[in-house]
């Protein structure tokens, strides 16, 4: 059985969202740098008091899917298809989620561009994507029947989301990130052969 979200909540979860969209907005626009917390909150029509309840820093509005990505990266692990390994499985999702493609629409393709060439939201979405390792880490343990601390799986989880940082200094993303997984695949088929 569900809980409904009460109005609070969803009042609260629009201010975010609004929040989020502004920024985005801004940042795209005049550049990450030229862009302050008071623009934000101006923008979104709240206090800069009420923006800083909901992100408690600037970098932090342009990363508002934290728990999307950990759900996603779990998901990717023990939803995948089957005869898909572990390491495909999640070369697929860090693809569509950090790197984009050919096919991503150009407001990803602004947000990467924006997240790659402002230091500091490289350096801060870097430590919340790395956020994820334990959690990612504890799926692969639990999918290979392997106890949560195996230093394999989170060897795996700990290289699968530093492949992201690899793609994203790379003039091919996509083929950096194919690259940095068919090697984990193979380390990763060693691990299970040796168990």
């Amino acid at each position: 059985m569900t809980a409904t979200v009460g109005r609070r909540e969803r009042k609260k979860a629009a201010t975010r969202q609004a929040l989020a969209d502004a920024a985005l907005k801004l940042f795209l626009e005049h550049g990450y740098d030229h862009v302050t917390i008071r623009d934000v909150a101006e923008a979104a029509d709240v206090s800069t008091t009420t923006l800083l309840k909901h992100f408690p820093a600037k970098e932090a509005l342009v990363f508002d899917e934290d728990a999307e990505h950990e759900a996603g990266l779990v998901a990717a692990v023990r939803d995948r298809a089957a005869g898909q390994s572990v390491p495909e499985a999640l070369c697929a999702y860090v693809k569509r989620a950090r790197v984009g493609g050919a096919d991503s629409d150009t407001r990803f393709t602004a947000f990467v561009d924006l997240v790659n060439g402002t230091p500091a939201l490289s350096r801060y979405g870097h430590r919340m994507w790395m956020r994820h390792q334990d959690a990612l880490a504890h799926a692969i343990a639990e999918d290979a029947g392997r106890a949560p601390d195996d230093h394999a799986c989170a060897a795996l989880a700990h290289f699968a989301l530093e492949a992201s940082a690899l793609a994203h200094r790379s003039d091919d993303p996509v083929g950096a990130v194919d690259a940095a997984f068919a090697l984990l695949g193979h380390g990763w088929d060693a691990a299970l052969a040796g168990a």
